[in-house]
């Protein structure tokens, strides 16, 4: 553009100012602010890359092994109470005794070969379709598909399946006959975006939900700017580790199902939600790892 407005210009004094107007450097001397918040959260993310070398090696892994870790959890409490969960399917979902088996049972397979198949990077297209299939078929068999608050926890943990596909994703190209050549690159890039959109979608039901106190309001407006920061791309590294943080400390705090008795009522729906939260935290650790895609202001401001 420099190049363009000095070609373009009339070049009425020496240091080609258009009409003896100001110069073009005096004119951009002062940051924007888009600018200063730039370099401030620049100096921050070196500051956290400095510290994070000695574990980036083992992101990746990290990341998978919490994103499947809401099955495995899940997969285990199906086993321990197999008596438990098909009287529940039967006498309240009204679903006939042989099916009820059988949709247990296929569930456990699925979340326990899928996981597996994630954390060993082995056909990882195969297993994240396997994993989706559960959420959605979860969903309907146990009568959750109307209720707000799962359902957008559940945006999270499919968001952390697709950065988990996005991440498996490597340059070759398909050829099918009578279509163009698709380059696998550019799929990870539209299942990187649909990724961290879809992951900050957990945030966005704990905002709505529950009481209004001055922490949790700090809490939501901190969030929420760091949300907004990954769905667009801007500083989203900086921004995912915030949301990690952020997620962790409430994890810990509000869903500490440790504390409770065993036959306590409240314990295993917080044991449920202490894991799903760990799998979302998975999502925004590969999104750490990987960056958030070319579709990003962080990449197109590298191209402008």
């Amino acid at each position: 553009m420099s190049q363009i407005r000095g070609t373009a210009g009339y070049h009425l004094g020496p240091d080609n100012r258009p009409f003896g107007g100001p110069s073009m450097n005096s004119a951009t001397s002062d940051p924007s602010p888009l600018d200063a918040i730039r370099a401030q959260t620049s100096k921050i993310e070196d500051l956290l890359d400095t510290f994070a070398d000695p574990v980036k090696p083992y992101l990746p892994m990290i990341g998978r092994f919490l994103i499947v870790v809401t099955f495995l959890e899940d997969a285990l409490r199906i086993i321990t109470q197999w008596s438990d969960q098909l009287s529940y399917l039967h006498d309240y979902r009204h679903i006939p005794t042989g099916i009820t088996h059988l949709f247990l049972g296929l569930n456990v397979i699925f979340m326990l070969a899928g996981s597996a198949l994630v954390i060993a990077r082995k056909h990882s297209e195969y297993a994240v379709g396997g994993l989706l299939g559960v959420v959605v078929t979860q969903a309907f068999g146990y009568g959750l598909i109307f209720d707000l608050n799962f359902f957008l926890r559940n945006l999270s943990v499919v968001g952390g399946l697709l950065m988990v596909l996005s991440d498996s994703f490597h340059r070759k190209k398909f050829a099918f006959a009578g279509l163009p050549q698709i380059d696998e690159k550019d799929r990870k890039v539209y299942f990187q975006l649909a990724g961290r959109v879809l992951l900050v979608f957990l945030f966005i039901g704990f905002v709505f939900s529950g009481e209004w106190t001055i922490s949790r309001i700090l809490v939501s407006l901190v969030g929420l700017v760091a949300c907004v920061m990954v769905v667009v791309g801007f500083k989203a590294k900086w921004s995912a580790v915030m949301l990690v943080v952020i997620l962790s400390i409430f994890n810990v705090l509000i869903n500490n199902f440790w504390t409770l008795h065993p036959h306590h009522p409240q314990r295993d729906f917080a044991k449920y939600d202490f894991f799903q939260i760990l799998s979302i935290v998975g999502g925004l650790v590969l999104l750490v790892n990987m960056g958030p895609g070319s579709l990003s202001v962080d990449e197109k401001k590298k191209v402008y």
